[in-house]
């Protein structure tokens, strides 16, 4: 599933390539990309025509464009496999096309492709800025209103495995499995370490290495193990290049030498340095 950063790159081409231009239809071609738009397709392609595209705003891994007329904006998750993509408009349908959105200047359409369908689109009243359904997330750690002294607080408060906590959207947004393995990496802590252990300048400085990770990803435009994670262009990632442990098991650590590590964890994997990053007792 796409991280912070490669929803961040997607953000960005939307705020290049879409902001302020007026929507002229839009044709849904897969009832479950709107799903949780209850109304369903026919109200959903109506409140959209007409509308100007304000901007284009992210929290964590959900991206939004806010829209003229009312406090609304087009809510979007891309799931394990969706894609945001700037196309041509006389470019023939993709084969995954779920929702497509055409503009009255004639321009690049944009389209909503996904290839799993556990993605979605949805239409949502906006509260202080923030789409409703997504108002109980956590803001990430690149955002103005992460309080990192009540991160701190909470996190210690959990009594829960590290990168269990740095899961829980609810507390901090916006890390996933990949980054959470990098970051527990520089910060030289073990995935089972418990969050009650942790000394609050072990905290900032497990924080500074989700910034660093995250912020390192975001300049080469994200991870991308396969085609499906994709910038608007279309265009993949290369982060993965640069990963120190994800996905990297018997290769040696880049700071110690030590084969990396693969444990099982919450049904999919955790990477780790057996010496750099000691398993708790």
């Amino acid at each position: 599933m796409p991280e912070l950063p490669e929803v961040e790159v997607v953000r960005r081409g939307l705020a290049q390539w879409v902001v302020g231009r007026e929507i002229a239809d839009a044709e849904v071609l897969h009832p479950r990309a709107i799903r949780r738009h209850l109304p369903g397709a026919d109200e959903f392609a109506a409140r959209l025509k007409g509308r100007t595209v304000l901007s284009a705003e992210r929290r964590g891994k959900y991206l939004w464009l806010p829209l003229s007329g009312a406090e609304e904006a087009l809510l979007a998750h891309l799931g394990m496999s969706g894609q945001l993509l700037v196309v041509d408009p006389q470019t023939p349908p993709e084969r995954h096309l779920r929702v497509r959105l055409r503009f009255e200047d004639g321009g690049p359409d944009l389209r909503f492709v996904d290839q799993r369908t556990f993605g979605h689109v949805m239409l949502t009243p906006l509260v202080h800025g923030v789409p409703e359904p997504i108002a109980h997330i956590a803001p990430d750690p690149f955002e103005e209103s992460f309080d990192e002294a009540e991160f701190t607080r909470r996190l210690r408060a959990r009594h829960t495995e590290i990168k269990r906590a740095l899961l829980d959207q609810s507390l901090i947004s916006g890390v996933g499995n990949i980054y959470a393995d990098e970051a527990l990496w520089i910060a030289r802590l073990h995935w089972a370490r418990p969050t009650e252990t942790l000394t609050r300048p072990k905290i900032v400085e497990l924080l500074a290495g989700v910034r660093t990770v995250m912020g390192a990803a975001l300049l080469q435009g994200g991870t991308s193990f396969d085609a499906l994670y994709v910038n608007v262009n279309g265009e993949s990632g290369y982060f993965d290049r640069s990963l120190e442990v994800y996905g990297r098991r018997d290769l040696p650590c880049s700071r110690c030498g030590t084969p990396i590590r693969r444990e099982a964890f919450m049904n999919r994997s955790s990477y780790s340095c057996p010496k750099c990053q000691r398993k708790p007792r």
